[in-house]
């Protein structure tokens, strides 16, 4: 999932076009970009929308950003979503465990179905959700990841977004939350689209510290979070060597070895493991835009 790309949930007529696009993942939002007036309409066209068989042939992850679970919109989202294909549904403002629970809780009173449930992507976007994050990416099975939400941790308390070891310290406080709990880590989306520069910074930085991509606002930020996230073949091949190296190691009866002038040992040969099956995911899951 290089790329994730919001799409408002008010804008129907932008379903198909997103689907046509290059992002590895949509992500349909319910919550932020629907005013109140029209939110009863927006789920109505979304859910309609994801039991259509264009939805249900696609091959991208669909994503549904509902509203905050503490708000009787959220009950309302799930009703309307019962029956249609949601991958992973997004949670915002998801300040602890208990949040979790009661999420999965009308999960299964709404959403429950042969294949079990979709998997819950939880926001981490407040003071509260980052100090407890690795009790909330624990806190149930049925969380498949965190993702950052910089614009709403950053802006409400005047934290500079420019300052680089500002973002460091949230996004590498995620990550560890994340693997301690065995789920993946989405990096936040940035509302620059015009220059890419800020969010390419962002984008490289998430992706030295083992996230899995970055949400985008914008369809230009998907080519860029794409070019980022992308496993390049040199970083395949290098991969590949340590794999074959470890299975002569193996067969040897030796633990650690040499490869490319350098000591390996099982940490490393896990995250060759890793590249290898992301390249393969990536191999399986890039969509060209229409030209």
């Amino acid at each position: 999932m290089r790329s994730k790309l919001f799409v408002p949930g008010c804008r129907p007529e932008l379903f198909v076009k997103a689907m046509d696009g290059a992002a590895d993942a949509l992500s349909f939002d319910l919550e932020d970009s629907v005013a109140q007036a029209g939110k009863a309409q927006a789920r109505a066209d979304l859910a309609a929308f994801l039991r259509s068989a264009r939805a249900l042939a696609s091959d991208k992850t669909l994503i549904v950003r509902t509203n905050a679970p503490d708000s009787a919109d959220f009950e309302a989202d799930l009703q309307a979503l019962a029956g249609a294909r949601v991958d992973l549904l997004n949670v915002p403002k998801v300040e602890s465990a208990d949040d979790v629970l009661h999420a999965i809780e009308a999960l299964e009173r709404h959403l429950h179905r042969d294949g079990g449930l979709p998997g819950l992507l939880v926001n981490i976007e407040t003071p509260k959700g980052l100090r407890d994050a690795a009790r909330i990416a624990a806190a149930h099975p049925g969380v498949a990841g965190l993702q950052l939400g910089l614009g709403d941790l950053f802006e409400p308390l005047g934290i500079d977004r420019r300052r680089g070891e500002n973002v460091h310290s949230a996004m590498f406080a995620v990550r560890l939350a994340a693997a301690q709990a065995g789920v993946f880590a989405c990096d936040s989306a940035h509302p620059e689209f015009r220059d890419g520069a800020q969010f390419q910074a962002e984008a490289e930085l998430a992706r030295s510290l083992g996230f899995v991509g970055k949400s985008c606002i914008h369809p230009r930020q998907v080519e860029w979070a794409n070019a980022i996230f992308r496993v390049g073949e040199a970083e395949v091949a290098a991969a590949q060597r340590v794999v074959e190296a470890a299975r002569v190691a193996r067969d040897a009866g030796r633990g650690a070895f040499s490869v490319d002038g350098r000591m390996v040992d099982p940490p490393f040969l896990r995250r060759a493991e890793a590249i290898i099956a992301a390249a393969q995911r990536q191999s399986t899951h890039v969509t060209e835009p229409n030209r």
